[in-house]
Protein backbone atom coordinates (compact mmCIF):
# COMPACT_ATOMS: atom_id res chain seq x y z
CA UNK A 1 0.00 0.00 0.00
CA UNK A 2 1.01 3.52 -0.54
CA UNK A 3 0.37 6.79 0.85
CA UNK A 4 -0.21 9.66 -1.35
CA UNK A 5 -0.47 13.32 -1.06
CA UNK A 6 -0.58 16.55 -2.98
CA UNK A 7 1.70 19.74 -1.74
CA UNK A 8 0.89 23.25 -2.95
CA UNK A 9 1.51 27.07 -1.42
CA UNK A 10 0.91 30.19 -2.51
CA UNK A 11 -2.60 29.90 -3.88
CA UNK A 12 -2.83 34.02 -3.70
CA UNK A 13 -6.72 33.25 -4.53
CA UNK A 14 -8.72 36.60 -6.23
CA UNK A 15 -5.00 38.81 -6.64
CA UNK A 16 -5.00 41.59 -7.91
CA UNK A 17 -3.33 41.87 -11.51
CA UNK A 18 -3.06 45.90 -11.27
CA UNK A 19 -0.08 45.85 -14.08
CA UNK A 20 -2.18 44.30 -16.45
CA UNK A 21 -4.90 45.81 -15.51
CA UNK A 22 -3.88 48.86 -16.58
CA UNK A 23 -2.47 47.70 -20.12
CA UNK A 24 -5.38 45.07 -20.86
CA UNK A 25 -8.62 44.82 -18.67
CA UNK A 26 -10.27 42.17 -20.69
CA UNK A 27 -7.11 40.04 -20.29
CA UNK A 28 -6.71 40.80 -16.80
CA UNK A 29 -10.24 39.69 -16.16
CA UNK A 30 -9.52 36.26 -17.81
CA UNK A 31 -5.86 36.07 -15.91
CA UNK A 32 -8.36 36.83 -12.62
CA UNK A 33 -10.18 34.19 -12.69
CA UNK A 34 -7.06 31.32 -13.11
CA UNK A 35 -6.05 31.03 -9.14
CA UNK A 36 -9.71 29.94 -8.52
CA UNK A 37 -9.35 27.71 -11.72
CA UNK A 38 -6.00 26.21 -10.46
CA UNK A 39 -7.41 25.66 -7.37
CA UNK A 40 -10.16 23.70 -8.56
CA UNK A 41 -7.80 21.67 -10.75
CA UNK A 42 -5.49 20.99 -7.91
CA UNK A 43 -8.97 19.41 -5.86
CA UNK A 44 -9.34 17.54 -9.39
CA UNK A 45 -6.45 16.10 -9.33
CA UNK A 46 -6.30 15.12 -5.92
CA UNK A 47 -9.82 13.25 -6.76
CA UNK A 48 -8.43 11.75 -9.75
CA UNK A 49 -4.98 10.23 -8.25
CA UNK A 50 -7.31 9.34 -5.12
CA UNK A 51 -4.92 11.05 -2.59
CA UNK A 52 -4.76 10.67 1.16
CA UNK A 53 -3.99 14.29 1.76
CA UNK A 54 -3.61 18.18 0.40
CA UNK A 55 -1.03 20.66 2.47
CA UNK A 56 -1.22 24.10 1.79
CA UNK A 57 1.77 25.29 3.36
CA UNK A 58 0.16 29.75 3.49
CA UNK A 59 -0.93 32.52 1.26
CA UNK A 60 -4.28 31.12 0.69
CA UNK A 61 -5.30 34.92 0.34
CA UNK A 62 -3.33 37.71 -1.01
CA UNK A 63 -3.82 40.13 1.76
CA UNK A 64 -6.74 42.28 3.35
CA UNK A 65 -8.72 42.11 -0.08
CA UNK A 66 -10.47 39.56 -0.70
CA UNK A 67 -13.84 39.19 -2.56
CA UNK A 68 -17.06 38.02 -0.16
CA UNK A 69 -17.10 35.24 -2.62
CA UNK A 70 -13.88 33.59 -2.14
CA UNK A 71 -14.40 31.93 1.15
CA UNK A 72 -17.69 30.35 0.08
CA UNK A 73 -15.38 28.89 -3.21
CA UNK A 74 -12.92 27.81 -0.44
CA UNK A 75 -15.34 26.31 1.54
CA UNK A 76 -16.82 24.59 -1.65
CA UNK A 77 -13.75 23.33 -3.12
CA UNK A 78 -12.40 21.92 0.27
CA UNK A 79 -16.06 20.16 0.76
CA UNK A 80 -15.77 18.18 -1.98
CA UNK A 81 -12.14 16.82 -0.62
CA UNK A 82 -14.24 16.14 2.37
CA UNK A 83 -17.19 14.15 0.70
CA UNK A 84 -13.88 11.80 -0.88
CA UNK A 85 -12.10 11.34 2.62
CA UNK A 86 -9.39 13.33 1.87
CA UNK A 87 -7.71 15.32 4.37
CA UNK A 88 -6.75 18.92 4.18
CA UNK A 89 -3.82 20.58 6.19
CA UNK A 90 -3.31 24.33 6.07
CA UNK A 91 -0.84 26.32 7.52
CA UNK A 92 -1.37 30.55 7.52
CA UNK A 93 1.55 32.24 5.47
CA UNK A 94 2.34 36.14 5.40
CA UNK A 95 -0.18 37.21 3.51
CA UNK A 96 -2.82 35.37 5.31
CA UNK A 97 -2.06 37.35 8.20
CA UNK A 98 -3.10 40.64 6.85
CA UNK A 99 -6.95 38.77 6.02
CA UNK A 100 -9.27 38.04 8.42
CA UNK A 101 -10.68 35.38 6.31
CA UNK A 102 -8.74 32.75 7.14
CA UNK A 103 -9.78 33.04 10.41
CA UNK A 104 -13.12 33.36 9.94
CA UNK A 105 -13.65 30.47 7.49
CA UNK A 106 -15.58 27.88 8.49
CA UNK A 107 -14.01 24.38 7.05
CA UNK A 108 -15.20 21.44 6.88
CA UNK A 109 -14.40 18.81 8.95
CA UNK A 110 -11.35 16.86 7.26
CA UNK A 111 -9.37 20.44 7.05
CA UNK A 112 -6.92 21.39 9.48
CA UNK A 113 -5.88 24.51 10.13
CA UNK A 114 -2.69 25.20 12.19
CA UNK A 115 -2.86 28.06 14.67
CA UNK A 116 0.29 30.35 16.34
CA UNK A 117 1.79 27.32 18.29
CA UNK A 118 2.79 24.34 16.56
CA UNK A 119 0.99 21.39 16.32
CA UNK A 120 0.80 18.08 15.06
CA UNK A 121 -2.05 15.76 12.82
CA UNK A 122 -1.93 12.62 13.20
CA UNK A 123 -3.56 9.61 11.25
CA UNK A 124 -2.77 6.24 9.19
CA UNK A 125 -2.47 5.73 5.43
CA UNK A 126 -1.33 3.19 3.46
CA UNK A 127 -0.48 1.13 6.78
CA UNK A 128 1.60 3.51 8.21
CA UNK A 129 1.04 6.18 10.64
CA UNK A 130 1.40 10.02 9.71
CA UNK A 131 1.55 12.92 11.26
CA UNK A 132 1.72 16.49 10.11
CA UNK A 133 3.38 19.22 11.76
CA UNK A 134 2.28 22.71 11.14
CA UNK A 135 2.52 26.35 12.45
CA UNK A 136 1.18 29.67 11.43
CA UNK A 137 2.08 33.21 12.08
CA UNK A 138 -0.37 35.46 13.35
CA UNK A 139 1.75 38.42 11.65
CA UNK A 140 2.76 39.28 8.43
CA UNK A 141 6.61 39.54 9.52
CA UNK A 142 8.66 36.84 10.52
CA UNK A 143 12.11 37.98 10.67
CA UNK A 144 13.03 34.94 12.87
CA UNK A 145 13.60 31.19 11.99
CA UNK A 146 10.19 29.21 13.59
CA UNK A 147 12.31 25.71 13.13
CA UNK A 148 12.79 25.48 17.04
CA UNK A 149 9.52 26.03 17.92
CA UNK A 150 8.56 22.56 15.50
CA UNK A 151 8.12 19.08 18.16
CA UNK A 152 10.86 16.38 17.47
CA UNK A 153 9.65 13.44 14.69
CA UNK A 154 7.56 10.97 15.78
CA UNK A 155 8.88 7.84 16.24
CA UNK A 156 7.75 5.09 13.68
CA UNK A 157 5.48 7.42 11.66
CA UNK A 158 6.23 9.26 8.39
CA UNK A 159 6.94 12.86 9.66
CA UNK A 160 6.13 15.78 7.37
CA UNK A 161 6.87 19.49 8.52
CA UNK A 162 4.92 22.33 6.82
CA UNK A 163 6.61 25.72 6.99
CA UNK A 164 5.84 29.03 5.62
CA UNK A 165 9.61 30.29 5.02
CA UNK A 166 11.89 32.44 2.52
CA UNK A 167 14.96 30.00 3.55
CA UNK A 168 18.36 31.68 2.94
CA UNK A 169 16.29 34.40 0.57
CA UNK A 170 15.13 34.53 -2.78
CA UNK A 171 14.87 37.93 -4.86
CA UNK A 172 11.56 39.23 -5.15
CA UNK A 173 10.36 37.78 -1.61
CA UNK A 174 10.45 39.29 1.55
CA UNK A 175 12.62 37.37 4.58
CA UNK A 176 10.20 35.71 6.35
CA UNK A 177 10.98 32.74 9.06
CA UNK A 178 14.45 32.13 7.52
CA UNK A 179 15.97 28.88 7.96
CA UNK A 180 18.96 26.74 6.47
CA UNK A 181 17.98 23.90 4.37
CA UNK A 182 20.90 22.06 6.58
CA UNK A 183 19.18 22.83 9.41
CA UNK A 184 15.70 21.32 7.89
CA UNK A 185 17.35 18.08 7.23
CA UNK A 186 19.07 17.81 10.58
CA UNK A 187 15.81 18.16 12.51
CA UNK A 188 14.66 14.58 11.55
CA UNK A 189 11.33 14.81 9.30
CA UNK A 190 10.88 12.53 6.22
CA UNK A 191 9.31 15.66 4.12
CA UNK A 192 9.40 19.62 4.40
CA UNK A 193 6.18 21.21 3.09
CA UNK A 194 7.65 24.34 2.70
CA UNK A 195 5.38 28.28 0.59
CA UNK A 196 6.30 31.32 0.04
CA UNK A 197 8.86 31.68 -2.45
CA UNK A 198 7.24 31.32 -5.65
CA UNK A 199 9.60 29.56 -7.91
CA UNK A 200 10.07 26.10 -7.54
CA UNK A 201 12.85 24.02 -5.83
CA UNK A 202 13.31 20.23 -4.63
CA UNK A 203 15.99 19.21 -2.36
CA UNK A 204 16.55 15.40 -1.75
CA UNK A 205 18.89 14.50 0.75
CA UNK A 206 18.70 13.20 4.29
CA UNK A 207 15.17 14.11 3.53
CA UNK A 208 12.69 15.66 1.02
CA UNK A 209 12.57 19.58 1.34
CA UNK A 210 9.97 21.18 -1.74
CA UNK A 211 9.06 24.70 -2.36
CA UNK A 212 6.03 23.80 -5.17
CA UNK A 213 6.17 27.32 -6.37
CA UNK A 214 2.84 29.44 -7.21
CA UNK A 215 0.43 27.21 -9.03
CA UNK A 216 -0.57 30.33 -10.99
CA UNK A 217 1.64 32.70 -12.58
CA UNK A 218 -0.17 36.53 -12.43
CA UNK A 219 2.37 38.62 -14.17
CA UNK A 220 5.67 38.17 -16.18
CA UNK A 221 7.82 37.95 -13.50
CA UNK A 222 6.06 34.38 -12.96
CA UNK A 223 6.27 33.28 -16.43
CA UNK A 224 6.51 29.58 -16.85
CA UNK A 225 4.77 26.36 -16.08
CA UNK A 226 3.32 26.47 -12.68
CA UNK A 227 2.19 23.48 -10.93
CA UNK A 228 1.43 21.51 -7.10
CA UNK A 229 3.45 18.34 -6.27
CA UNK A 230 2.45 14.97 -5.68
CA UNK A 231 4.07 12.86 -3.46
CA UNK A 232 3.78 9.13 -3.11
CA UNK A 233 5.40 7.27 -0.60
CA UNK A 234 6.02 3.33 -1.45
CA UNK A 235 5.84 0.24 1.02
CA UNK A 236 9.55 0.15 0.77
CA UNK A 237 10.09 3.83 1.64
CA UNK A 238 10.64 5.25 -1.75
CA UNK A 239 9.56 8.72 -2.49
CA UNK A 240 8.50 9.65 -5.57
CA UNK A 241 7.99 13.77 -5.84
CA UNK A 242 6.10 14.86 -9.49
CA UNK A 243 5.08 18.13 -10.79
CA UNK A 244 1.94 18.41 -11.77
CA UNK A 245 0.74 21.28 -13.87
CA UNK A 246 -2.41 23.12 -12.58
CA UNK A 247 -2.40 26.50 -14.03
CA UNK A 248 -4.56 27.51 -16.69
CA UNK A 249 -2.64 29.94 -18.01
CA UNK A 250 0.90 30.49 -18.76
CA UNK A 251 3.09 34.09 -18.96
CA UNK A 252 5.70 33.41 -21.35
CA UNK A 253 8.81 35.57 -22.63
CA UNK A 254 9.77 35.27 -26.17
CA UNK A 255 13.14 36.35 -28.00
CA UNK A 256 12.70 38.10 -31.41
CA UNK A 257 16.21 38.67 -33.18
CA UNK A 258 16.33 42.11 -34.97
CA UNK A 259 20.03 42.14 -35.52
CA UNK A 260 20.55 43.32 -38.81
CA UNK A 261 16.94 43.67 -40.22
CA UNK A 262 16.35 47.15 -42.07
CA UNK A 263 13.08 46.68 -43.21
CA UNK A 264 9.64 47.15 -41.27
CA UNK A 265 8.07 44.18 -42.94
CA UNK A 266 10.65 41.94 -42.35
CA UNK A 267 10.43 42.94 -38.47
CA UNK A 268 7.00 42.65 -38.62
CA UNK A 269 7.54 39.08 -40.21
CA UNK A 270 10.02 37.81 -38.17
CA UNK A 271 7.69 38.81 -34.71
CA UNK A 272 4.96 36.88 -36.34
CA UNK A 273 7.17 33.93 -36.79
CA UNK A 274 8.00 33.47 -33.31
CA UNK A 275 4.30 34.26 -31.70
CA UNK A 276 3.10 31.56 -34.29
CA UNK A 277 6.26 29.57 -33.17
CA UNK A 278 5.17 29.77 -29.48
CA UNK A 279 1.25 28.92 -29.85
CA UNK A 280 2.34 25.98 -31.94
CA UNK A 281 4.56 24.36 -29.17
CA UNK A 282 2.48 21.69 -26.75
CA UNK A 283 1.22 23.01 -24.04
CA UNK A 284 -0.79 21.61 -20.58
CA UNK A 285 -2.36 25.33 -19.88
CA UNK A 286 -5.27 26.59 -21.85
CA UNK A 287 -3.67 29.86 -22.42
CA UNK A 288 -0.61 31.76 -23.11
CA UNK A 289 0.19 35.45 -22.35
CA UNK A 290 3.36 36.33 -24.32
CA UNK A 291 5.95 39.00 -23.49
CA UNK A 292 7.69 39.50 -26.82
CA UNK A 293 11.29 40.67 -26.67
CA UNK A 294 12.92 42.62 -29.39
CA UNK A 295 16.79 42.57 -29.67
CA UNK A 296 19.45 43.16 -31.59
CA UNK A 297 21.16 46.18 -33.25
CA UNK A 298 18.93 47.60 -36.06
CA UNK A 299 18.42 50.71 -37.77
CA UNK A 300 14.70 50.55 -37.05
CA UNK A 301 15.56 50.97 -33.40
CA UNK A 302 14.15 54.37 -33.37
CA UNK A 303 11.40 53.55 -35.45
CA UNK A 304 9.98 50.79 -33.51
CA UNK A 305 10.88 52.93 -30.18
CA UNK A 306 8.83 55.88 -31.33
CA UNK A 307 6.17 53.38 -33.08
CA UNK A 308 5.98 50.34 -30.17
CA UNK A 309 2.39 50.67 -29.97
CA UNK A 310 1.45 50.14 -33.90
CA UNK A 311 3.36 47.17 -33.43
CA UNK A 312 1.61 45.92 -30.23
CA UNK A 313 -1.11 45.93 -32.45
CA UNK A 314 0.01 43.92 -34.90
CA UNK A 315 1.31 41.26 -32.89
CA UNK A 316 -1.98 41.17 -30.87
CA UNK A 317 -3.73 40.92 -34.45
CA UNK A 318 -1.60 38.07 -35.29
CA UNK A 319 -2.16 36.89 -31.61
CA UNK A 320 -6.16 37.24 -32.50
CA UNK A 321 -5.80 34.75 -35.21
CA UNK A 322 -3.94 31.83 -32.93
CA UNK A 323 -5.40 29.15 -30.36
CA UNK A 324 -5.24 30.55 -26.51
CA UNK A 325 -2.35 33.42 -27.03
CA UNK A 326 -3.05 36.65 -25.88
CA UNK A 327 0.03 39.75 -25.80
CA UNK A 328 1.23 41.37 -22.57
CA UNK A 329 3.07 43.76 -24.25
CA UNK A 330 6.50 44.29 -26.09
CA UNK A 331 9.63 45.04 -24.66
CA UNK A 332 12.26 46.78 -26.77
CA UNK A 333 15.67 46.31 -26.36
CA UNK A 334 16.71 46.85 -30.07
CA UNK A 335 20.39 48.56 -30.22
CA UNK A 336 20.17 52.17 -31.29
CA UNK A 337 22.01 54.06 -29.09
CA UNK A 338 21.99 57.45 -28.82
CA UNK A 339 26.03 57.65 -30.41
CA UNK A 340 24.83 55.84 -33.37
CA UNK A 341 23.17 59.04 -34.39
CA UNK A 342 25.95 61.39 -34.17
CA UNK A 343 27.20 62.65 -37.49
CA UNK A 344 23.53 61.12 -39.41
CA UNK A 345 22.43 64.89 -39.22
CA UNK A 346 18.72 62.92 -37.67
CA UNK A 347 19.31 65.10 -34.83
CA UNK A 348 21.84 68.00 -33.44
CA UNK A 349 25.24 66.51 -32.07
CA UNK A 350 24.73 68.86 -29.33
CA UNK A 351 21.26 67.42 -28.31
CA UNK A 352 22.93 63.93 -28.62
CA UNK A 353 25.72 65.05 -26.26
CA UNK A 354 23.27 66.19 -23.54
CA UNK A 355 21.10 62.67 -23.59
CA UNK A 356 24.54 60.72 -23.55
CA UNK A 357 26.43 62.48 -20.91
CA UNK A 358 24.40 65.15 -18.97
CA UNK A 359 20.64 64.22 -18.47
CA UNK A 360 21.50 60.15 -16.99
CA UNK A 361 24.19 62.16 -14.24
CA UNK A 362 21.97 65.07 -13.92
CA UNK A 363 20.82 65.62 -9.76
CA UNK A 364 18.08 67.86 -10.26
CA UNK A 365 16.32 66.21 -12.94
CA UNK A 366 16.77 62.77 -10.96
CA UNK A 367 15.54 64.72 -8.05
CA UNK A 368 12.18 66.26 -10.26
CA UNK A 369 11.50 62.97 -11.58
CA UNK A 370 11.11 60.95 -8.39
CA UNK A 371 9.06 63.76 -6.76
CA UNK A 372 6.78 63.37 -10.08
CA UNK A 373 6.76 59.12 -9.47
CA UNK A 374 6.01 59.96 -5.62
CA UNK A 375 2.83 62.03 -6.55
CA UNK A 376 2.09 59.59 -8.64
CA UNK A 377 2.46 56.98 -6.79
CA UNK A 378 0.22 58.67 -3.71
CA UNK A 379 -2.57 59.12 -6.38
CA UNK A 380 -2.57 54.97 -6.95
CA UNK A 381 -4.89 52.86 -5.29
CA UNK A 382 -2.82 51.10 -2.69
CA UNK A 383 -2.68 47.94 -4.42
CA UNK A 384 -1.49 49.47 -7.16
CA UNK A 385 1.84 51.13 -5.46
CA UNK A 386 4.03 48.37 -5.63
CA UNK A 387 4.43 48.98 -9.67
CA UNK A 388 6.80 51.85 -8.14
CA UNK A 389 8.92 49.12 -6.15
CA UNK A 390 8.18 48.17 -2.24
CA UNK A 391 11.74 49.76 -1.19
CA UNK A 392 13.86 53.16 -1.45
CA UNK A 393 16.06 50.60 -4.12
CA UNK A 394 13.36 49.53 -6.00
CA UNK A 395 11.79 52.86 -6.44
CA UNK A 396 15.14 54.51 -7.66
CA UNK A 397 15.50 51.38 -9.96
CA UNK A 398 12.52 52.29 -11.06
CA UNK A 399 12.92 55.96 -12.00
CA UNK A 400 16.11 55.40 -13.77
CA UNK A 401 13.86 52.83 -15.40
CA UNK A 402 11.60 55.50 -16.77
CA UNK A 403 14.10 57.95 -17.33
CA UNK A 404 16.20 55.82 -19.88
CA UNK A 405 12.44 54.76 -21.41
CA UNK A 406 11.64 58.42 -21.77
CA UNK A 407 14.62 59.72 -23.10
CA UNK A 408 14.67 57.20 -25.83
CA UNK A 409 11.07 57.42 -26.75
CA UNK A 410 11.57 61.51 -26.80
CA UNK A 411 14.57 60.97 -28.87
CA UNK A 412 12.84 58.94 -31.16
CA UNK A 413 9.75 61.03 -31.60
CA UNK A 414 12.47 63.73 -32.39
CA UNK A 415 13.80 61.72 -35.56
CA UNK A 416 12.01 63.15 -38.53
CA UNK A 417 9.47 60.42 -39.21
CA UNK A 418 10.87 59.44 -42.90
CA UNK A 419 14.11 57.99 -40.46
CA UNK A 420 14.69 54.65 -40.32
Amino acid sequence: MTFRFVHTADLHLDSPLVALSLRDPELARQVGVATRAAFSATVELCLAEGVDALLIAGDLWDGGQVSVKAPRFLKRELTRLHDAGIRVFVIRGNHDALSKVTRELDPPPNTTIFGARAATGRFEAGGRAIAVHGLSFAEARAPESALPAYPPPEPGAFNIGMMHTSLNGSAGHDVYAPCRLADLEAHGYDYWALGHIHRRSEHRGRCAVVMPGIPQGRDIGEAGHRSVTLVTLHDDGRLDIAERVVASVRFERREVDLDGVGDWSEAVARLDHALRALAAEPRAEARLVARPRLRGATPLAWRIARDLDALTEEARATAGLLDGLSIDRIENATDGGAEGLAGTGALPDELLRIVEEELPGDPALSAALADLARDFQGNLPGEARAVFGTDEASFAAACSELLDEGTRLVLARLIDPREG
